[in-house]
């Protein structure tokens, strides 16, 4: 199988959705199907020794993240045509998303190749607290995501929230709900040789307060206006934010707040390691790759009640808080509350390891990867059937009457 895999970024640019479409890369890529990951040259793509396949980055303009914050790449002439000629190229194409240009692309590509399509559709709508956004988005959702999601061959829903906001699309084909997976041997709890003070001492952490560690972009959409406000409450805690964007929490000026630059990997799995809990203010999430890794670290998890619902199996291992749009401190201390609450109570209650074992048995990339294989073998069979039967037909009409 030559299969094409569409993002906005690669995941150089450390999004979720970029670090999980790099996974699955490199799961299509050790089961010998001929991958080829395309995306826009806003970041580098990996190496090509990474085991991704072949990457294509496409010529795009990144102006509405540099100045904005919103993700979305904008592929030029020369963009387009390479986008058209690698669908060409290709037997089945899967899709991270349905609103990036780039992918929008790539669907109307995809239709004049007939080439069958997956969607994976990580995200619903996002209640930015500016109404302007908020109607540009369920507009953009009306007239893009709906109509994509509609005439996919297949669509995946990584959550149940996801699943939830698009309930009333006309699908092709009943869709399916697959689980992104969680790499537990890097992201596990501390071990008996772990060093604790030494990471924070090198992470600039506090030694002798608890740590509430953030992982994400620095957008309003994860609740990093929340966050300033929850630290500002909670001066004994220490609040570790790791990722980057247009948000600069140093600007805060909070002697505990730090910001934690360039971390992936076994330094990002060291960082959940050496923190107390995890908080995630952030709304429009399905379910967040980093609520993942946080819980397979072993680390409590607060987060925004709907992403508490994302996976119902996950409910017991997960604290949801209300977050009301309308009063930012309110919600504020609501979740400091419900920090005060772990922080108190670290040694009791569902262990590090308990949370570990859930995570390792219930989201894995070699399951993700199988059930998409599976999904794409299906429609190409099927595909195989429909023309194999249009030939039979037309070699009847043909075949001269006796």
């Amino acid at each position: 199988m030559k299969l094409l895999m569409a993002t906005h970024y690669f995941d150089s640019h450390r999004g979720g959705i970029e670090i999980v479409a790099g996974r699955l890369a490199r799961e299509f890529t050790s089961r010998g199907v001929a991958m080829t990951w395309l995306a826009s040259d806003a970041t580098p793509p990996p190496d090509a020794t990474a085991g991704h396949g072949r990457c294509v980055a496409i010529p795009a303009w990144n102006i509405a993240e540099r100045r904005l914050g919103f993700p979305l790449p904008l592929p030029g002439p020369r963009g387009l045509i390479t986008i058209a000629r690698e669908v060409r190229d290709s037997d089945a194409v899967i899709l991270h998303d349905s609103l990036y240009p780039t992918n929008v692309a790539a669907r109307l590509a995809a239709w004049w190749c007939r080439r069958p399509v997956v969607i994976i559709q990580h995200i619903g709508a996002v209640p930015y607290t500016n109404p302007v956004l908020r109607v540009l988005m369920a507009t953009a959702n009306a007239m893009i995501t709906r109509p994509m999601l509609a005439s996919a061959h297949q669509v995946a829903f990584i959550s149940e929230i996801t699943r939830r906001h698009f309930t009333t699309v006309r699908f092709a084909s009943p869709p399916r709900l697959v689980f992104n997976g969680v790499d537990t041997q890097m992201y596990a709890p501390p071990g008996p040789g772990f060093d604790r003070a030494s990471v924070r001492a090198r992470l600039g952490l506090s030694t002798d307060q608890p740590v509430a560690l953030f992982v994400g972009r620095f957008v309003e959409k994860k609740g990093l206006h929340l966050i300033e406000r929850i630290a500002r409450q909670r001066p004994g805690i220490t609040f570790a934010l790791a990722g980057w964007g247009p948000i600069d929490p140093s600007d805060w000026g909070l002697a505990n707040v730090r910001v934690l630059s360039g971390l992936s990997g076994a330094s990002l799995a060291d960082a959940y390691r050496a923190s107390d809990i995890f908080v995630l203010p952030s709304t429009g999430e399905g379910l967040p790759l980093v609520m993942q890794e946080a819980l397979a670290s072993g680390l409590p998890v607060v987060c925004g009640a709907e992403t508490a619902t994302a996976d119902p199996e996950a409910a017991r291992y997960v604290d949801g808080v209300t977050i009301d749009p309308a009063d930012h401190d309110a919600t504020a201390a609501a979740f400091a509350a419900e920090i005060d609450q772990h922080v108190d109570t670290l040694a009791v209650g569902i262990t590090a390891a308990e949370r570990h074992a859930f995570v390792r048995d219930r989201y894995s990339w070699s399951r993700a990867a199988g059930a998409y294989l599976d999904i794409l073998n299906g429609l190409l069979n099927g595909l195989v059937h429909d023309v194999a039967s249009t030939q039979s037909a037309a070699a009847i009409e043909e075949a001269p009457r006796p």
